[in-house]
């Protein structure tokens, strides 16, 4: 969605007093690319992912009971995590998901679908009324 003329004066206005302010910083923003940060991510969500495989595996060969499980949640948790947030910055790298989205489908074009419960009314009324 384009900005309107007022907000796109204001945005130019915004930008221009940061670059008054601090020349340094507006500089470092410009040439930061969020492809080359998400990517940063998914490599430390990989490296994560591991830290948790292998924390699961020492639990496993310490064969403690109480260590097995402390270990093993532990390890389950870290990788669960470590899989998520990989996950989602890999869809918002692609464009499918997030922030960075920028070919997303407006409200009007999207397939608008009824709320759950209006389907399943439906649904409740059509087979009463075969019967």
């Amino acid at each position: 969605m384009p900005l309107s003329e007022n907000e796109q004066r204001l945005l130019d206005q915004i930008e221009r007093a940061l670059v008054e302010d601090d020349p340094k910083f507006a500089s470092t923003v410009r040439s930061t690319n969020p492809r080359t940060y998400l990517m940063r991510r998914v490599r430390r969500s990989f490296l994560l992912f591991v830290v948790g495989l292998v924390v699961l595996l020492v639990g496993v060969v310490l064969n403690r009971t109480p260590l097995i499980v402390i270990f093993g949640v532990l390890g389950f948790a870290t990788m669960l995590f470590a899989a998520s947030r990989g996950a989602a910055d890999l869809r918002r790298i692609s464009g499918r998901g997030g922030e960075a989205s920028s070919h997303r489908p407006t409200a009007s074009r999207r397939r608008t679908r009824p709320p759950f419960t209006e389907r399943i009314e439906e649904r409740w009324r059509r087979r009463w009324d075969d019967h």
